[in-house]
């Protein structure tokens, strides 16, 4: 009995942390769509855009019960090394390009949708992110790379920092110009590309790693109104609380800490 009162005592503090924390939220974005409308398009995580990088993990992950995708990763790599195709380091930078872009087009006048902090912010976000994912599931899959260098195979670090700055650029440019905001992606596909040709990935090692990267960059887009408030300036106030929770019912005592963030 004691144990169900506990539990249930969690989930209402848990529940009275969360629409406290909405409530502000909600506040927040209503002064933020004044001051900025493309701010607050950010800060919708819609399930349509998850759907892309879901489905790339997805794809990478199941090769490792089924058969047929085994055996495809296998004729990939049979292939590659019969048509004896040429090795490039290249990878090993062209998975940078599409951020450097960003910054390069910025300098030459050519104006993405965040200013130099803001959109620094956002790239540190997803790369934190992203190799929060990739570095751990590296140890603890442990999947032999192609060329039996090492067991840190799956996913592919080199694709997911790829498709995390392609997916970076088409966010900053994708509103002002479209073209643009495309230039990324063949970056990332060669990248991804060359980590196959030069045997140091299976093919599906690379599609996780993409979705990982993009999936990556769509958390730092959400995520950035509330990191921005960790560096509002001097000038800008913020004002948070901590209150004690105490709450009785017929059957039950609850009782926490209730956190409110005003800005």
């Amino acid at each position: 009995m004691w144990t169900y009162v506990k539990k249930n005592s969690i989930l209402i503090l848990l529940l009275k942390f969360s629409l406290s924390i909405y409530a502000q939220d909600s506040l927040s974005l209503q002064k933020t769509a004044q001051q900025d409308s493309l701010i607050i398009r950010d800060d919708t995580l819609d399930y349509k855009k998850l759907i892309v990088p879901v489905s790339l993990i997805s794809a990478g992950a199941i090769g490792f019960t089924i058969p047929a995708i085994k055996k495809f990763d296998y004729d990939v790599r049979r292939e590659v090394n019969d048509h004896t195709l040429n090795n490039s380091k290249l990878d090993n930078y062209t998975l940078f390009v599409p951020a450097a872009l960003v910054y390069g087009l910025n300098i030459a006048g050519v104006r993405g949708k965040h200013n130099l902090k803001d959109r620094t912010i956002i790239l540190a976000t997803s790369q934190a992110i992203l190799l929060a994912i990739v570095i751990p599931s590296k140890s603890l899959i442990g999947r032999e790379r192609p060329d039996q260098s090492n067991y840190m195979s799956f996913p592919s670090g080199h694709a997911a920092i790829a498709f995390s700055t392609a997916q970076f650029m088409f966010r900053e440019y994708r509103d002002s110009n479209y073209w643009i905001s495309l230039s990324g992606y063949p970056f990332a596909i060669f990248t991804s590309v060359y980590r196959i040709i030069n045997n140091k990935h299976w093919v599906t090692d690379v599609l996780s790693g993409a979705g990982i990267g993009i999936l990556s960059t769509e958390i730092a887009y959400w995520l950035y109104p509330k990191i921005k408030t960790l560096f509002k300036s001097k000038n800008e106030k913020t004002l948070s609380m901590i209150s004690p929770y105490f709450q009785k019912s017929y059957q039950q005592k609850s009782f926490g800490l209730n956190y409110q963030l005003f800005f």
